[in-house]
């Protein structure tokens, strides 16, 4: 009898963990870490390209130093400041994180702009095939950038409803800051092509 109350009471907690949504935090918090990243990854990706970007516009437009400077600041600004998963709970760390991304894509706006004086540099393939991996990796920034966003939108929900939040308060589960972008609508367009046809 004894034997049997012992399982008994251990499937109780094993279906009361379930129930209560420990599981799915879990889940749910794990799955933010992968979607997040996702996001570094592709900021690394385009922080690859910029050196080889930058030199191959300086072979055509040496002059225009003061914009190549700007855009290796940002570069390393942005390269410079590493969030971990475990740094997304502190929003003053994550919104350092989206400034320095957010000036560097204003840094290779800027560095596009100036391409268009130069009609050689835009006629060359070295330039064309970076400028279209830019613009490719912009388009998968953004497309990481919406997972996250939902991944974290989901934890939030589940932090925040009814029976789970007792759960997540007991352990201590607290709501994830939001990833936003000060211009969402300049930022998820990507960089225009102009093969210089």
């Amino acid at each position: 009898m004894h034997t049997a109350l012992k399982w008994l009471l251990v499937g109780l907690f094993v279906s009361t963990l379930s129930a209560c949504g420990y599981n799915d935090f879990q889940t749910r918090d794990e799955g933010t870490k992968a979607a997040w990243s996702e996001v570094v990854n592709q900021y690394q990706r385009r922080a690859d390209l910029v050196p080889n970007l930058v030199k191959v516009v300086q072979g055509y437009a040496s002059q225009e130093r003061e914009t190549f400077e700007a855009v290796t600041r940002a570069r390393a600004a942005a390269t410079g400041i590493q969030i971990t998963p475990e740094v997304l709970n502190d929003p003053e760390a994550l919104k350092k994180f989206q400034q320095v991304q957010g000036d560097l894509s204003s840094a290779l706006s800027r560095l596009l702009v100036v391409t268009e004086n130069y009609p050689q540099l835009k006629a060359d393939a070295g330039f064309r095939d970076l400028q279209s991996q830019l613009e490719g990796t912009e388009n998968r920034i953004t497309v990481a950038r919406q997972r996250y966003i939902k991944s974290v939108e989901d934890y939030n929900v589940l932090a925040r409803s009814f029976p789970t939040n007792l759960t997540a308060g007991m352990m201590g589960y607290k709501v994830k800051p939001v990833f936003t972008v000060d211009n969402e609508k300049a930022i998820s367009t990507a960089p225009a092509v102009n093969f210089g046809k």
